[in-house]
């Protein structure tokens, strides 16, 4: 919200020595966030004066239509001559009134006026258009033609109040009444401690039966509608310049006068108006829900198709505003510049539901100045006051006559009250307030308080924010200056440190880090269609997401149920900006919804929550189990004057699993697999044991070249995930010191020719299995296939065995007969033979 200071001041009588830094000091220690002060025309330096085109000469041979101008000035160029002006401009004529700046002044930017010799003529000065003096375009795209009464050689920096600070102020959700200058203006009042001039106390006429007809059918979506009317308007009135300027100072075009007006009350007094053409309205005004497949052309031109649940504004016709959000291309106003501009309005100020036009809001992706107050909360009980106040400004500004009928359609409602004891705001804040304090600050800004321990609090109607005690409470603090709050550091007891999962973590983190892996964290946010990309299949348990109601982008709506979207978007974002030798990893939570849907209850802020109210908050949330994923790209080991180097491969995907497995404790099941994005060929499974029953915890392998291809990422592109908190619960990271024999090791190689199917995991189990207590390790040294020597499909597995007893040095006959024993049960399951 922009706020003008000059405009300020009309309702609060702040110091005349207050500056727009002071007033920020002050309203940003009552809780307000003001971002800027933007100091209008502090750069700009005159003579900049009013004056009035004599002659246009149209200069001919150049490459863009100039002018040749002379321009009376009165006596602001010290001689009374007429002032000779070069102009590419083509919106004024020979008589109009228009800014001229003169030699010696400096326009914003430090851009100096003086004298020139520009096509074949000498310029002495510039007639000026509202970009150039800083002031925003005012729909004309060119120079700023001034009304016929406006005197000649008048000061035009006083004239278009050029110089001027703007309070620029970042409103927070629930303080729509903020969204105003009435606003702003209260808490100014508040801060300052100086009376407030509501520009909402008016005498307002009351309702009859002579007021334009308005029937309301949907009295929860708006609960308060009226309607006046202003007939006799002059079509060639314009809006007069102070109120021009005041909506560009706050970040408005002006359109037209009956617009300007309506949006000038709005940013005054915070309540959103639409003025209709009456003779465009056809038959009684109505407020409906819209009917399915109904449409309605919007004031931008769009042609839109409505909702069920759009609140609309009819005419016989049908929809004729979309309300709250933006009125109807079939009642617009016409301009004034048109031959038959609108002579007879109807003002329209109603109060609609604040979660219906937001709604409508984002289902249209149209968001207007009407639809982010009433989305934040307006004044109902200003409707009427600011019909009001249009209906005077239209008299006063167009020549209108007021018709007697006035509407008001308003679904009865009781004033909120909030009942709260006195020392509530000491008891949240930590601070003895006492009472009067309490009171005093209520009643500022505008509560109705009784009652002396225990106090009814009736809040004002322009306040919908606050809805219980602790609301109160916190306006109470925010008044009375949080800067006046104590500070007191937390005393944590001493000598716990990290937890045990916390120290995991960070194990994982280094470990990945010191295999070469970079921390990629991404946000828990993905779009649906990511699934489709990944390959997974319809049934898919990872499908099922927990889907955001007010999500931060509409095109990722969902909370992760996999790291790995995040991750290889990094991947490929990094690969498109040169970096193509990647190998990224992050540990996050996944989401993964409850079968069981529930909804979570509001915990208390005075005291701390029990065990009970958390574990109920926990139930309803969705399982969160953390996962650690890693990708990799390119080149694995760098080449060089050392050796030619290698890429990426599945294998080193796999290996960062072994990795994070070991860190954790846990013994890792590596066999093939197939699984979503992976390719069916370079796949491994990983599963561990735990509580004696094997689980599955993640995949690795080489991505799908069909993935590749949706995601965009590099030829050959590996990835991993796996389950963080399963591999805790299966592994032991208590650490052991390792065990050191005196009797020496006995070390048996054996090469085995299976399927090439076969995968080597089983082969490797039944060798374990077969060789007894005495084997020690076992290790896969080589894979080799030749057709010509193993034959078609088969391939050749060699292991090393090494064998040791605890108490006895080993024969050779031992080793031989254990290995025996392996090679012998390896055969009967996997029909493994000996290679020859």
């Amino acid at each position: 919200m922009r706020v003008p200071l000059s405009w300020l001041r009309e309702y609060v009588d702040l110091p005349a020595t207050e500056t727009g830094r002071d007033v920020q000091a002050k309203l940003i220690s009552a809780g307000l966030e003001v971002e800027t002060v933007e100091q209008l025309g502090h750069d700009l330096k005159g003579p900049l004066v009013v004056g009035q085109v004599l002659t246009i000469e149209e200069l001919e041979g150049f490459k863009k239509p100039i002018r040749f101008c002379t321009v009376d000035v009165g006596q602001a160029n010290g001689t009374g001559e007429p002032q000779e002006i070069v102009c590419g401009a083509r919106n004024f004529a020979v008589g109009d009134k228009v800014v001229v700046v003169l030699p010696g002044a400096v326009l914003p930017g430090n851009f100096a006026i003086a004298a020139r010799k520009t096509y074949g003529k000498t310029s002495h000065g510039m007639i000026c258009s509202g970009d150039e003096l800083g002031m925003g375009d005012d729909g004309s795209h060119g120079i700023i033609v001034l009304p016929q009464e406006t005197e000649v050689g008048k000061d035009a920096i006083e004239l278009l109040e050029l110089v001027d600070e703007v309070l620029d102020i970042a409103v927070t959700a629930n303080r729509g009444d903020c969204l105003s200058i009435r606003g702003v203006a209260r808490e100014t009042a508040i801060a300052y401690g100086l009376p407030l001039r509501d520009p909402a106390l008016l005498d307002v006429p009351g309702p009859n039966a002579f007021g334009y007809p308005v029937q309301v059918s949907d009295p929860v979506g708006c609960d308060r509608f009226t309607a006046r009317t202003v007939t006799g308007l002059s079509p060639e009135a314009r809006s007069p310049l102070w109120l021009q300027r005041r909506l560009q100072k706050v970040g408005m075009r002006p359109i037209s006068l009956a617009v300007d007006v309506t949006n000038y009350v709005m940013m005054e007094v915070g309540q959103p108006l639409h003025a209709y053409d009456r003779t465009l309205v056809q038959g009684t005004i109505g407020v409906r829900r819209a009917t399915e497949g109904e449409k309605l052309v919007t004031l931008d031109g769009v042609e839109r198709t409505l909702h069920t649940e759009d609140l609309v504004i009819t005419d016989e016709r049908g929809p004729i505003g979309l309300a709250g959000v933006m009125g109807g291309a079939n009642t617009e106003i016409a301009d004034h510049a048109e031959s038959e501009g609108t002579t007879d309005v109807v003002i329209e100020a109603a109060h609609f539901d604040a979660v219906s036009i937001a709604r409508t809001a984002r289902r249209h992706k149209l968001s207007s100045e009407a639809s982010k107050r009433f989305e934040r909360g307006v004044d109902p009980q200003a409707s009427s006051a600011a019909a009001q106040r249009t209906v005077d400004l239209l008299m006063l500004l167009a020549g209108g006559t007021a018709e007697a009928g006035v509407t008001e359609v308003i679904a009865p409602s009781a004033p909120h009250t909030i009942a709260v004891a006195a020392d509530h705001p000491d008891k949240v804040a930590g601070v003895v307030y006492g009472r009067e304090t309490v009171v005093r600050r209520l009643q500022e800004i505008g509560c109705d308080v009784y009652g002396q321990d225990e106090l009814i609090v009736t809040v004002p109607s322009w306040r919908p924010d606050l809805g219980e005690g602790n609301d109160l409470a916190e306006e109470v603090i925010r008044l009375e200056g949080y800067e006046n709050l104590p500070s007191t550091l937390p005393k944590p007891p001493s000598g716990r440190g990290l937890t045990h999962r916390q120290r995991l973590h960070r194990r994982v983190g280094r470990a990945l880090a010191g295999a070469g892996y970079v921390e990629a964290p991404n946000y828990p946010f993905v779009g649906e269609q990511v699934f489709d990309q990944l390959g997974l299949d319809a049934d898919d348990p990872a499908r099922r997401v927990v889907r955001l109601t007010n999500p931060l982008n509409d095109e990722e709506p969902a909370l992760r149920t996999s790291l790995l979207p995040g991750l290889l978007a990094a991947l490929r974002r990094n690969d498109g900006r040169g970096s193509h030798d990647l190998a990224l990893f992050e540990t996050g939570l996944v989401f993964l919804p409850r079968e069981e849907q529930g909804v979570a209850g509001q915990l208390p802020v005075d005291r701390r929550p029990t065990a009970e109210e958390i574990a109920a908050i926990d139930a309803v949330l969705p399982e969160q189990p953390r996962h650690v994923a890693a990708v990799l790209a390119g080149a694995r080991e760098q080449a060089g004057w050392w050796g030619k180097g290698r890429p990426a491969d599945w294998a080193d995907a796999v290996e960062a699993a072994r990795t994070v497995a070991a860190e954790t404790g846990a013994e890792l099941i590596v066999r093939k697999g197939q699984y979503g994005p992976w390719h069916p060929g370079r796949c491994a499974e990983l599963a561990v044991v735990t509580d004696g029953t094997e689980r599955v915890v993640g995949h690795a392998g080489e991505l799908h070249p069909r993935v590749l291809k949706a995601l965009g990422l590099p030829a050959r592109t590996s990835a991993m995930e796996l389950d963080l908190d399963v591999l805790e619960q299966a592994g032991d990271d208590t650490p052991r010191a390792p065990g050191i024999s005196t009797f020496p090791v006995a070390t048996q190689d054996v090469a085995l020719v299976v399927d090439a199917y076969v995968p080597h995991a089983d082969v490797e189990a039944a060798l374990r299995e077969g060789a007894g207590e005495l084997l020690e390790a076992i290790r896969l040294f080589d894979v080799y296939e030749n057709a010509e020597q193993l034959g078609d499909g088969r391939k050749s597995l060699a292991y090393a065995l090494r064998f040791r007893a605890g108490d006895r040095t080993l024969t050779v006959d031992e080793a031989s007969a254990a290995r025996d024993a392996a090679v012998a049960l390896a055969g009967e399951r996997t029909g493994a033979v000996l290679r020859g």
